[in-house]
């Protein structure tokens, strides 16, 4: 028997479809169990007993097999190494097992345990589910002495045959890993798109990268060749330079190049992936038959005055290139044509031909080129994938994916990724050496722009593919949050019908809620509870801001039409003004009214040097648009204006009868009780058409219309959302100053919570001091309800935000024992919740019941709403695709659904 130190030794990829092939009696189960996990083991006679009850029973093999190829497809589809425990005898039952490695581009191993009848027959007898004859064994081994020599053939990539229990008993199993994992290698990188013989350029562009020459002796490594006088390029803090392929053709010195990256990459100091180009060169190098077309003859003549040493050495550095690597934990992807989600960190010819050419229509176009289908559009994976092999004349993402061939030898430029900064690195072509076969000036790959050429979503963007249940957004916040499929359904009937373009909803707000009831006699709602939640949150201090009885409004405006047309793309205009559920805020006869008003927004920031401070081209502002009329005309004019008016009349009638009859029984006690209840009644219906007319007044022109911004949320590579209250207010001030005509301020206060030691009953004292100045007329009843909203004291009350100075943790502040703070708590003036709870809210019955309210639904959709708004942000900042953007903000939208009272 062979020891341990002899033991033979099989190696199987990572990522690979296992057949264990043998008789019945032959040890496959127990091997499997000896040298694999459970889970990875997917057992004929273990499915057989799903089905029926019964590992043994044949009359369930058609079920138990079916169930079988489910299991196996699904393991494949997820990347895990599956092994097949069944006799496997048959071809034509390797054969389906066999086309599913193939369509899920996995390698394919066979085990055989090749153990003889005798022994096989032994072993079946000592079992009691076992009571087949031995002829069954005879007809399963005469099946795999017929396999044996055309196992190759079939598919399998390995084949192991092990023909005695010794040998069995003295395997090591060793997991080897494909040649495409690089996932250990994190970076930081620098990836350059095709050079295709442009060598001078590309030692510029690796100069401007930081990368510095030595010689190959400094690398310590030997020089493949002396003939070309080509170094090594390092960079100094250690970044690694990627080749995307297509290092030769059409271009001045393919040689050079071709000698400059085998040194870099022999040195350690980069990667590359082969591209179409390079392949059709080895090809010819081995002797084989090519055509001598686009750019290879070029080649060929720089190679030809070179030894037979270099070019073998050549095509031996381009025959070990891996069609693609797979970086950063799965986070990076490069391929030279680029690579879909279903191909990443797989193996076989499909994958490598896509990664080498992409996907054709099968057409042309009108300059003969076959036209490529641009699989981009429907990237929906998280790893980046950067690309090449199709020129563009500017670098641009989309879907995550980017392709930075810039078509340098036609004339353009050579481009290079900085990974993980995501900045793109370029210098230009020197001359054109090559003409394009279609104009590079102007050609754009579908990959636009930072948002600008996304069009495309799916249904499955915001619902679960075949799912009728839920969907789950992953947030930084508050980990994974569900989104019922209900929820869903109903803001895709919005967001469909009546929502902005996506490219444009990068955030929507969320929900607030009021602080805890208050227990004032007369009042639902008082900064005292505000104060007192963020307290005992350990929040020491608290940003009161006024509350604008306007419409919520988000503006995305740019520096200029050509900047934010370049960042997200569709009809050129200067910005976007929409509501919080995703709507334009302006009717579609108001085109010129909102364009003059984002004119007026962008010259205030541009004065304000805003756009020089952050280094952006345009910005997300959250704001209130008064007067409220503006947006609510059809609310007013058929709810509360009717409400209102009849209201008047009926109550005033009810008052008048209500006096006459007091005057004739004035001893009624019943009658002065409904006389003094139709006072009040009436005195709280014109009190209800001052607190909403309040803030309604006409819009005749851009001056009627008034603009309180009160937080940036996001600018260029940069979520603001936390950069702390205070800090907000103070960068928003200026506009007011530079433009009051549109520019409304924000008043605003820091105060101290009852946390703070010595600020309990002072911070109490200065919230009442600024809730009265801003709410002081509108809460006792003294304005005129003539659209007087410019009135100091009249205003609708005030916001609670915690101050976190420090914006860079105020994240982790947030988050308390796994639950996430309230960013905000609204306080209302008592007349101004007229408008939310009606006209007779203050009668004491009337008062008494609304003081039951819960808020706990409300609370925990604000938080919900919150995270999923700050995921949107960070999502933009990162860059990544649209469709992930997009997913929060439906998901807010879908959340806007849940039955929660809309009055709080």
């Amino acid at each position: 028997m062979l020891d341990r130190e002899t033991a033979r030794k099989i190696y199987l990829p990572e990522l690979s479809l296992v057949l264990l092939i043998g008789a019945s009696g032959s040890g496959k189960s127990t091997f499997a169990k000896r040298h694999f996990k459970p889970t990875e083991i997917v057992s004929s006679d273990f499915c057989r007993g799903l089905v029926s009850d019964d590992e043994n029973s044949q009359a369930a093999s058609g079920d138990a097999f079916e169930l079988l190829h489910f299991i196996v497809d699904k393991r494949l589809k997820t990347g895990l190494l599956t092994v097949v425990d069944a006799t496997n005898v048959q071809k034509e039952d390797r054969k389906s097992l066999l086309d599913l490695a193939r369509a899920n581009h996995c390698l394919t191993a066979a085990i055989v345990l090749d153990m003889p009848d005798a022994l096989c027959h032994e072993r079946n007898s000592q079992r009691n589910d076992r009571n087949f004859g031995s002829h069954v064994v005879r007809r399963q081994r005469a099946f795999l002495r017929k396999s044996l020599s055309g196992l190759k053939d079939e598919g399998f990539r390995q084949v192991y045959v092990l023909k005695s229990p010794e040998e069995v008993e003295n395997i090591e199993i060793k997991r080897s890993k494909l040649w495409n994992n690089r996932k250990e290698e994190c970076g930081p990188f620098d990836i350059i798109g095709d050079i295709h013989g442009c060598y001078d350029e590309l030692t510029s562009l690796l100069a401007k990268l930081g990368y510095e020459p030595i010689s190959a002796a400094e690398a310590g490594i030997e020089p493949r060749q002396s003939e070309v006088d080509a170094p090594v390029y390092r960079h100094s803090q250690g970044r690694r330079v990627i080749f995307l392929g297509d290092l030769v053709d059409r271009g001045p010195a393919s040689d050079k190049v071709l000698a400059l990256v085998m040194n870099t990459v022999d040195a350690g100091h980069g990667f590359c992936v082969p591209g179409n180009h390079d392949i059709k060169l080895l090809k010819k190098l081995r002797g084989k038959k090519v055509r001598i077309t686009h750019g290879l003859a070029e080649t060929l003549e720089q190679l030809e005055p070179l030894s037979q040493d270099y070019k073998d050495s050549a095509a031996i550095f381009i025959e070990k290139l891996v069609s693609h690597l797979v970086l950063d934990g799965g986070n990076l992807v490069v391929a030279h044509a680029g690579l879909k989600e279903a191909y990443q960190g797989r193996s076989s010819g499909k994958v490598r031909e896509f990664c080498l050419y992409g996907e054709t229509t099968g057409e042309t176009d009108e300059y003969g080129l076959p036209v490529r289908y641009n699989w981009a559009i429907d990237y929906r994976g998280k790893a980046r994938v950067v690309y090449g092999h199709t020129p563009t004349s500017q670098a641009a993402w989309l879907n995550n994916t980017i392709c930075i061939d810039t078509g340098c030898v036609f004339g353009g430029s050579l481009t290079a990724l900085r990974y993980p900064e995501n900045e793109l690195v370029s210098v230009p072509a020197l001359r054109q050496y090559y003409e394009p076969a279609k104009p590079l000036h102007g050609a754009k790959t579908d990959t636009a722009g930072d948002l600008s050429e996304q069009d495309g979503l799916s249904i499955e963007d915001a619902l679960i593919p075949g799912s009728n249940s839920k969907k789950i957004v992953e947030t930084g916040l508050m980990g994974n949050l569900l989104i019922k499929e209900e929820n869903a359904r109903a803001a895709l009937e919005v967001m469909s019908r009546f929502a902005l373009h996506p490219r444009y909803l990068v955030y929507l707000p969320p929900t607030m809620s009021p602080g805890e009831t208050s227990k004032e006699a007369n009042l639902l709602e008082h900064p005292r509870e505000a104060l007192a939640y963020y307290g005992a949150a350990q929040i020491e201090q608290v940003v009161l801001q006024e509350k604008h009885m306007g419409s919520r409004a988000l503006v995305l405006v740019g520096r200029d039409v050509e900047s934010f047309t370049s960042r997200f793309g569709g009809e050129e205009k200067l910005g976007v003004i929409y509501t919080r559920s995703g709507r334009s805020f302006f009717n579609a006869d108001q085109v010129e009214l909102e364009t003059a008003l984002l004119k007026r927004i962008s010259a205030a920031l541009a004065e304000a040097e805003l756009f020089e401070k952050f280094k952006s081209d345009w910005f997300l502002i959250d704001c209130e648009l008064l007067p409220w009329s503006a947006k609510a005309q059809g609310l007013l004019q058929e709810q509360y204006a009717a409400v209102a008016a009849s209201s008047e009349v009926v109550l005033g009638l009810k008052r008048q009868l209500t006096q006459t009859a007091l005057r004739r029984l004035p001893d009624s006690k019943e009658l002065q009780a409904l006389a003094e209840r139709s006072e009040l009644e009436f005195d709280a219906a014109e009190k209800f058409r001052a607190a909403y007319g309040h803030y309604c007044w006409p819009v005749e022109s851009l001056e009627d219309l008034k603009v309180a911004p009160f937080q940036i949320l996001a600018c260029e590579k940069t979520s603001l959302l936390f950069v702390d209250h205070l800090e907000q207010m103070k960068l928003l001030a200026p506009l007011a100053e530079i433009d009051s005509g549109i520019f409304r301020k924000t008043r605003y206060r820091l105060c101290p919570t009852p946390f703070n030691s010595d600020g309990g009953e002072e911070g109490l004292r200065l919230a009442m001091q600024f809730f009265e100045e801003i709410t002081g007329k509108i809460a006792k009843g003294e304005v005129s309800g003539e659209g007087s909203g410019g009135e100091a004291g009249a205003g609708e009350g005030i916001v609670v935000k915690p101050y976190l100075p420090d914006w860079q943790t105020a994240r982790s502040v947030m988050v308390r024992d796994g639950r996430l703070l309230q960013p905000a708590i609204k306080c209302r003036a008592s007349e101004y919740l007229r408008i939310i709870y009606g006209a007779d809210y203050l009668l004491p019955h009337n008062l008494e019941r609304l003081k039951q309210r819960g808020l706990s639904l409300k609370r925990s959709l604000a938080a919900r709403e919150f995270a999923l708004g700050a995921e949107a942000l960070d999502r933009l900042s990162r860059g990544e695709p649209l469709h992930r953007i997009h997913e929060c903000v439906f998901a807010v939208l879908a959340l806007e659904s849940a039955p929660v009272d809309p009055r709080l």
